[in-house]
């Protein structure tokens, strides 16, 4: 991939936002059939960091996520973005979505998608910073590209330009990268971070991958099984950017197995003969 200068820069219009989490709940449904998805937690997102959540499959993850970007409410608590509510940080488009799927309207070219993202949180028509994001995600040449002329990763790619087009203060990130191979998936995980960490940016990633969690972000916080509680808060002191060979270095490979505990997912001791 290419090395292109970053259309704004963190340092330039400072950090993200910090978001708290405050006692947020959700509960579907009444009586003996309701579901507790999530049971009272309390979460910080500092600004301009990026944040993992990792748990068990169905433990509220996502819906915590949900809840934060005002897709959803919480059944008690509230969450607060620098003291706004959600509702009102993302009608003014300092929120951005990316789901596993890229989600790109098929009929639309690439630069066409992220022109629709610009004209539909209000901000002007910027064809440079479209063909500057294009280019940092490795998309340059593609720009009259629809998507299904694209791989899976490279659709990804546009996903993330597209979120980041609209300057967002506030990233939210659910398995983005869960619909790819795993060596498209480690190849994205490499690249694409950058770009959105040097961003005025705080960033919040749902994941089932531990590595993936590890590599990404400056602290993960891990769940419990439904319904969803903190169960830790694991800083990830790693320099930045990551690089492959981050990947077996002790520090990393303590930190997996950090996480692998909290989960309760630890390797088996070996068997002796």
């Amino acid at each position: 991939m290419s090395t292109v200068v970053a259309p704004e820069t963190a340092t330039a219009h400072g950090a993200g936002p910090a978001v708290q989490v405050n006692a947020v709940s959700k509960r579907y449904g009444a009586g003996p059939r309701a579901v507790q998805a999530i049971d009272s937690v309390d979460l910080e997102l500092r600004p301009g960091t990026t944040t993992a959540l990792v748990g068990p499959s169905g433990c509220g993850k996502s819906t915590l996520l949900r809840i934060i970007a005002g897709l959803d409410s919480a059944t008690t608590g509230e969450v607060r973005i620098d003291g706004a509510a959600p509702d009102a940080t993302r009608e003014r488009g300092d929120i951005a979505v990316a789901f596993q799927d890229a989600s790109l309207l098929p009929w639309r070219t690439i630069e066409s998608n992220l022109a629709l993202a610009l004209r539909l949180t209000g901000r002007p028509h910027d064809p440079d910073r479209i063909a500057a994001l294009l280019a940092l995600v490795g998309l340059a040449g593609f720009e009259k590209a629809r998507p299904a002329q694209l791989s899976g990763g490279m659709r990804q790619r546009a996903a993330i330009a597209r979120c980041l087009v609209t300057r967002p203060r506030l990233l939210l990130l659910d398995e983005p990268f869960g619909a790819v191979d795993e060596l498209t998936r480690r190849r994205l995980n490499l690249e694409l971070p950058p770009v959105w960490q040097d961003q005025p940016t705080t960033s919040l990633l749902v994941t089932h991958s531990i590595t993936e969690a590890v590599l990404l972000s400056d602290e993960i916080v891990v769940m419990s099984p439904r319904p969803a509680r903190v169960v830790a808060r694991i800083p990830v002191d790693i320099e930045k950017p990551r690089r492959p060979e981050h990947l077996t270095s002790p520090e990393f490979v303590d930190l997996v197995r950090r996480v692998e505990h909290e989960l309760g997912v630890d390797a088996p001791a070996p068997a002796h003969p």
